[in-house]
């Protein structure tokens, strides 16, 4: 079943100039995106800084304007902010990229995970520290840690603090925005394995975004390309993992390490035709203005922005 509809999604940012601060232009961040997400699954949305990958979680979620488009969330429609309830608000919940500025340094963990308890529970100060270390044990925290400061924990421990923060009222979906992109690479493993154990445990549906194919095929059951505000490919992990056909997903692909020694050659062979291919056919793929063309549905999962055959 969809816990999330996003239909023809748009968020354009003015530019001004002039001496009367004129909109004389619009930043298209986010141009035409549709995608729909299924509960107890994970979505995930891929692409390079700039992609608007960043801004279309940030829409969904409430905190940037929508220009056009729909955005429905458990059969609501939520496009407007004044059809945003308390009770859909507890419902999603984001977890911010980096662990160091999303987390108040000057508060205990307490306090930072016991917020969002506050605005929407009337517990008791002893339900609420119970509640909280209910919380933390369940990140893999110790319970005594809620009379520390943020500055006390690696990034990790901080990245698990902000977690139990976004779980604490039992929301249906949660927004990842790049959540382990700040973290040391020793560390990312542990955090996305959590992330996966506790999704099962919860029933947590994921909209995962991130620049890093690798994580993102190890996280998603379906993924979306993005390129300049707009979806270039979207499938299922099989579909755009064993089956590129945008020359912009091939080259995400291509770049992805291979930790094989055996499968390394085959994946430099693969780098060297993509980037052939690439600087051979880019006027195919993008049009004049650098936009990828509208997607088109080539299997039941699979869709790609292909330029028509003439």
């Amino acid at each position: 079943m969809a816990i999330l509809e996003v239909t023809n999604l748009k968020v354009y940012f003015p530019i001004k100039a002039g001496i009367f601060n004129r909109t004389v232009d619009y930043v298209r961040a986010v141009d035409g995106v549709s995608f729909v997400l299924e509960e107890g699954k994970t979505y995930g949305l891929v692409g390079e800084s700039g992609s608007g990958k960043t801004t279309t979680g940030r829409a969904i979620i409430g905190l940037e304007k929508v220009t056009e488009g729909k955005i429905v969330f458990q059969g609501k429609d939520i496009t407007k902010k004044r059809a945003r309830t308390r009770e859909l608000n507890r419902n999603m919940q984001m977890i911010f990229q980096d662990p160091y500025s999303s987390l108040n340094p000057k508060k205990r963990v307490l306090d930072i995970v016991a917020e969002p308890l506050r605005n929407y529970e009337h517990l008791s100060k002893k339900q609420e520290k119970m509640r909280v270390q209910e919380l933390l044990e369940l990140v893999g925290l110790s319970p005594e840690s809620i009379l520390k400061y943020p500055h006390e924990f690696s990034g990790g421990q901080r990245q698990r603090i902000g977690i139990a923060r976004a779980i604490a009222l039992k929301p249906k979906l949660i927004i990842a925005d790049e959540p382990v992109s700040a973290l040391d690479v020793s560390v990312q493993a542990q955090v996305l394995n959590f992330m996966k154990d506790i999704q099962k445990e919860l029933g947590l549906t994921y909209l995962f975004i991130s620049h890093d194919l690798g994580i993102v095929k190890h996280m998603c059951d379906e993924i979306a390309i993005m390129y300049k505000g707009r979806h270039v490919e979207q499938g299922t992990k099989e579909d755009i993992f064993e089956r590129p056909q945008h020359i912009y997903t091939k080259r995400l692909v291509a770049a992805i390490p291979e930790i094989n020694p055996r499968h390394r050659e085959k994946q430099f062979q693969f780098r060297k035709e993509v980037e052939k291919e690439y600087d051979a056919a880019y006027d195919d793929y993008f049009n004049k203005d650098g936009l990828a063309y509208q997607l088109q549905k080539i299997s039941d999962t699979h869709l790609v922005a292909l330029p028509e055959k003439g």
